[in-house]
């Protein structure tokens, strides 16, 4: 690859041309380095200067004028030019030491040598540089990141376990790379991991969530989770889904492997969702690897039928919001989608089991709403037997069920209905008022309850004039009497 020719464009020429000007050495770094040799577009561009890397961008700012943003971090020794429609980062070379209980770096001026060498990994440890002259497109390259980067290899460019000691995320971003971009990690950077895994725990969780969000975002995430359980980090970050891992034998009878299944599943999700919106996917997939979370706490051997997970759907859909806030993930619609996969996703695989009603496939609908279709992905996905023929009629069954919810949707509008009667025209007819006593206004629940059991049921369709002559025949029964008009 010719790097010369790469680099002979915005916003390098300029910045180039700028560091010449006021005397600077001065470098693109990082992930863009690494994505430009992978052929990869990147757009977060980090420049690296000998000297002050505020200067720099100071520099830059005042020779485009208005066409430049520049905000300085001077605490942390960076500054952001927003230009063109661009944001880079320019930081000064710089080295770093830690005390063993603090993330917070002590950070002096230091050489690029010294930059490099303190930056997470290899593959992210090469600069190209971009100043005139002969030099222009050298690659620097202190750690032999590039064969790296062709033999698909994760290492720390110095001893891993000072790594990960001084900035212990690097360990989740090793298993976030090697899941990304299906890398391995060296075995000496993988056994550090395993040293340091408790080292995670002065991680903020905002930080430790989002390195989980792009393992899920991934192509076959299994692998970034299998890496968290290998090297121990798991049972510091997710230690419910660890428990999963745990497989019992009573008279010669075990349950499957949970754990291994749900990654499985995951997979098969994330297959299924990699076309959709990234950020809706990523839900979904959080569904998958969540669907059979409270198996461990619900399993019981039963002499008769071996081993059950009685109500595990349900406890593990109590079970979201806890890990959610652990997590820092967001406590709003998103994890509830989650929940509510966790709690449903047993409804449609019980349903295909048994025969298919019009019934049965109404209530899913009803229950499910508009994440009726987020819930059928994973369920299809939770079929993971290896008995050719059960996969085979499961799959036929989801067919059909498919088909009779576009069919009855079509016919119903049951997805989100509503009563066509409301609670305020079954009080009017009656001639009822807020303050009657409690159990003369129960009923109107009941009247409402009913008419939505019977549109449910098949028995009305979802029709104003029809719900409207079932609940006056029901209210007879309960004993209410319709005022004059």
């Amino acid at each position: 690859m010719n790097l010369r020719e790469s680099i002979s464009k915005e916003p390098f020429l300029t910045v180039g041309a700028v560091a010449d000007s006021v005397g600077k050495d001065c470098y693109v770094v990082g992930g863009y380095v690494r994505d430009l040799l992978m052929g990869i577009t990147s757009k977060d561009i980090d420049f690296v200067t000998v000297g002050s890397g505020i200067e720099l961008a100071e520099a830059m700012a005042a020779r485009e004028g208005k066409k430049a943003r520049l905000t300085v971090f001077r605490n942390f020794g960076t500054a952001h030019l927003f230009w063109k429609g661009q944001e880079l980062e320019f930081v000064g070379a710089r080295r770093e030491s830690y005390q063993r209980n603090s993330r917070k770096p002590i950070v002096e001026d230091g050489t690029l040598e010294e930059d490099l060498s303190r930056r997470d990994f290899t593959i992210n440890a090469m600069a190209i540089c971009i100043n005139g002259g002969e030099r222009n497109g050298e690659l620097v390259d202190l750690f032999d990141g590039l064969p790296d980067l062709h033999e698909g290899l994760i290492r720390t460019p110095l001893d891993p376990d000072i790594t990960f000691s001084d900035d212990p995320l690097r360990m989740l971003r090793a298993i976030r790379f090697a899941t990304k971009l299906g890398f391995t990690i060296v075995d000496e950077t993988l056994e550090a991991i395993t040293r340091n895994a408790e080292r995670i725990t002065i991680i903020s969780r905002e930080r430790i969530a989002d390195e989980l969000n792009k393992i899920m975002k991934s192509s076959l995430p299994s692998i970034g989770w299998s890496l968290l359980s290998y090297t121990g980090l798991l049972k510091f970050v997710l230690p419910e889904l660890e428990a999963l891992k745990k497989v019992d034998t009573v008279n010669g009878r075990s349950h499957k492997d949970n754990f291994d299944h749900t990654l499985q599943v995951l997979d098969k999700v994330a297959m299924k969702t990699r076309d959709m919106d990234p950020e809706d996917a990523l839900w979904i997939r959080w569904g998958a690897l969540l669907h059979d979370i409270a198996k461990p706490v619900t399993k019981r051997w039963d002499e008769k039928n071996g081993w059950t997970f009685h109500n595990h759907n349900f406890i593990g859909g109590k079970m979201i919001p806890k890990i959610f806030r652990d997590l820092k993930l967001p406590m709003n619609e998103k994890m509830k989608l989650v929940q509510k996969l966790v709690e449903l996703h047993m409804r449609p695989i019980a349903l295909v089991e048994d025969e298919v009603t019009d019934s049965a496939v109404r209530r899913l609908l009803f229950d499910a709403g508009d994440d009726v279709e987020a819930l059928m992905i994973l369920c299809e996905a939770d079929i993971t037997s290896k008995n050719a023929e059960k996969v085979k009629r499961l799959e036929n069954n989801f067919r059909l069920v498919r088909k009779k919810m576009v069919e009855l949707e079509e016919r119903d509008r049951i997805r989100n209905f509503q009563p066509p009667v409301n609670g305020y025209e079954i009080m009017e007819i009656f001639g009822m008022k807020p303050n009657d006593p409690p159990e003369q206004l129960m009923k109107v629940g009941t009247l409402k309850t009913k008419v939505k059991d019977a549109i449910l049921d098949g028995l009305i369709h979802n029709d104003h004039e029809q719900a409207m002559e079932y609940m006056l025949a029901e209210a007879e029964k309960l004993g209410l009497i319709k005022v004059k008009e």
